[in-house]
């Protein structure tokens, strides 16, 4: 892990982590006072073994914003194996719908560990590594009754700031970060010669054998990338807009929250098509999905997007994401538009429709968007988009082929409202 540090940035990018994204991982040991745990045992400030994983998942979801903070986590080995990979699955399936990257244990754990910044972890040794790289630590469940009093662990066990349950978890994950300070512990006993580990294990094994080491140097096998893990949700996304002046409009997402989060801004639902609960697509003011633009069985992106807001008559806008930098969305009246990233955006294009509801419907013209872009911004990050009218290709079949907009099309667009996309909506999740 000390020789991979180098290439953090590479693996935040395979784990999906953007510009300005904060990776929250979740770090749970083989115990019943684990982070997983079963409740059994008695913890350290209130912080013990009291199945805290299954209540923090969906505070997660709730409290931080979608394209603000990446989750992921890495539970042991005797986690899957003791309950089977498809327990594990149905147990996390409402987080992992949401975005929640479950890692391999075995594999990607510690590209996950440098990666993350930071960590909500119990008394396991991988959140005894993450302290001793350096990262801030945040217990979840702190059992001192089954560690050794004078194991180093125990002493940070006692030491690591815990989580408090009953406060926003949101400014805890936040305050940690901004103001952390790594204890030297964990890395002291973690290696008393870091960077010398292979040089002198290969020695000790070689003498315990009584046989004569290598010619060569002890080299160890560097860290591979993960397979690129991006974030796909599709539980319905709560979304909060303010449209700026620029042209600039500020998205906040918040995948299933439990509740409806706080915050200033217009409010609409951004639904998935795979949804797991199709009901949410009747409410939905943009219906998005993700996938190839030549997949035959969607047909071209524009077909798709006409037979959706065909199909959800209060759809107000349709979106294909086509690529990690791109999309293809239609309005209500049929415009026909490609939004495409600048080199340096790299949130999900998915944001980028949001972006484009919430400015018509502000009753801004297309027009403005195609002529100067649009500058999406989630949390302190911006994203320049282009935008750029489509005409439909040939179709087949019963689908009607639209005409392509005219430049006084694009200019009095949702002019006089009577295909104005529905803004400030406080309700998306039931409609009211």
């Amino acid at each position: 892990m000390l020789a991979a540090r180098p290439y953090r940035d590479r693996f935040r990018r395979a784990l999906g982590v953007g510009r300005g994204q904060r990776l929250v991982l979740l770090n749970s040991t083989w115990s019943p006072q684990s982070l997983l745990g079963d409740g059994e045992g008695e913890g350290a400030g209130g912080t013990g073994g009291d199945d805290a994983l299954p209540a923090l998942l969906p505070r997660l979801a709730s409290e931080l914003p979608a394209d603000e903070y990446r989750v992921a986590a890495v539970l042991h080995p005797n986690i899957w194996h003791g309950h089977g990979p498809g327990q594990i699955r149905a147990w996390l399936d409402r987080a992992r719908r949401a975005g929640l990257a479950l890692i391999d244990p075995l594999e990607d754990w510690r590209q996950a560990l440098l990666a993350a910044d930071v960590v909500i972890g119990d008394h396991g040794s991988v959140t005894y590594y993450a302290a001793a790289l350096g990262t801030p630590v945040l217990l979840g469940a702190a059992p001192l009754d089954s560690l050794d009093p004078d194991a180093p662990v125990a002493d940070f066990i006692r030491t690591a700031p815990g989580l408090d349950a009953r406060a926003p978890l949101r400014g805890q994950v936040n305050t940690l970060i901004e103001s952390h300070v790594p204890q030297p512990g964990p890395m002291r006993f973690t290696s008393s010669v870091p960077g010398e580990a292979a040089v002198r294990l290969r020695r000790a094994f070689y003498g315990l054998m009584g046989a004569p080491e290598p010619p060569g140097p002890a080299l160890l096998l560097p860290l591979p990338l993960p397979d690129p893990e991006p974030a796909l949700r599709t539980a319905p996304l709560y979304v909060l807009t303010r449209v700026l002046a620029g042209p600039e409009v500020v998205v906040t997402r918040y995948a299933d929250p439990a509740r409806e989060p706080a915050g200033a801004g217009d409010a609409h639902l951004a639904v998935h098509e795979d949804t797991r609960d199709p009901g949410q697509l009747g409410l939905a003011d943009i219906v998005f999905r993700c996938g190839a633009p030549d997949d035959p069985r969607f047909g071209p992106p524009g077909r798709w997007a006409a037979e959706v807001l065909d199909r959800h008559p209060h759809c107000a806008l349709a979106a294909y994401v086509t690529g990690p930098s791109s999309c293809v969305v239609r309005t209500r009246d049929g415009v026909l538009l490609r939004l495409t990233s600048g080199a340096e955006a790299d949130a999900n294009p998915a944001v980028y429709a949001s972006a484009v509801h919430a400015w018509l419907a502000a009753g801004r013209t297309l027009a403005a968007l195609i002529e100067d872009g649009l500058t999406v911004r989630t949390g302190r990050t911006g994203h320049h988009v282009v935008i750029a009218a489509e005409t439909d290709g040939p179709t087949t079949g019963g689908t009607r082929q639209r005409p392509s907009p005219t430049p006084a099309d694009l200019s009095t667009a949702h002019a006089s409202g009577a295909d104005t996309p529905r803004a400030g909506r406080r309700s998306p999740r039931t409609g009211s």
